[in-house]
């Protein structure tokens, strides 16, 4: 199968939640790697470097997957898919500030995990076809996942990456951020409009200057426009 050099690391307590994601995911070909707590988690992460996704359980003793997250996040921009037990949007926000690209709550149907995980992958390893995006000093290189102003590369998280492509490619057109949720959060997340607000904060600023194309459509959402 095309997925079997794929190493996905599950990290939850509970090992029959484990074998429940890992059998829908080895059914899609993936190799998937276990670990029951966080520190065990960043033993197997440190010493496989070529895992392509986490799949990370909030609540765990000794080291909590916040904790983990955080860690992960000092060397690595994996993708990290966070499962969490209380959809509490605080949880969520304080999440998406330490880098976490998508949440599903628990109970959640495996064919969801399944469906986002494969979409993720498919962004990250590349398989979108080599397509480049280019506006106003702004190259964004969705194969390569590498994005540049006026030459020099700049350091965006999988979401950040996600949005500015999302704006780039509708240049001109003011976008909801019921649709910004829908295209790049995908159907099954449940967020509102501040997870949107936060992450186009946190992108402008990574702009620096060229953060003003992404303005703001007061009471609807947002439009890109470099002129």
């Amino acid at each position: 199968m095309e997925n079997m050099n794929i190493k996905i690391l599950v990290v939850d307590d509970e090992s029959r939640m484990r074998k429940l994601v890992k059998d829908f995911l080895a059914r899609e070909g993936y190799t998937v790697l276990e670990a029951g707590d966080g520190m065990e988690a960043m033993d197997i992460f440190y010493e496989d470097k070529d895992i392509a996704l986490v799949i990370l359980d909030v609540m765990m003793p000794k080291m909590d997957g916040w904790q983990t997250c955080r860690e992960i996040r000092e060397s690595s921009k994996v993708p990290i898919i966070m499962l969490t037990a209380r959809a509490e949007e605080r949880d969520e926000l304080q999440g998406f500030e330490l880098g976490v690209d998508e949440y599903i709550s628990k109970p959640f149907s495996p064919k969801i995990l399944v469906a986002r995980v494969n979409a993720i992958l498919r962004r990250t390893l590349g398989n979108a076809g080599g397509d480049v995006i280019e506006a106003g000093g702004i190259v964004v290189d969705k194969a390569a996942h590498i994005v540049k102003i006026d030459g020099k590369p700049v350091e965006l998280s999988y979401k950040e990456f996600e949005l500015l492509s999302y704006f780039m490619e509708n240049q001109g057109i003011a976008l909801s951020r019921e649709k910004i949720l829908n295209n790049v959060w995908n159907y099954d997340y449940f967020g509102d409009a501040r997870t949107i607000d936060t992450h186009v904060k946190k992108l402008r600023s990574k702009l620096g200057d060229k953060g003003e194309y992404i303005r703001t459509i007061w009471g609807m959402g947002y439009k890109f426009e470099t002129d």
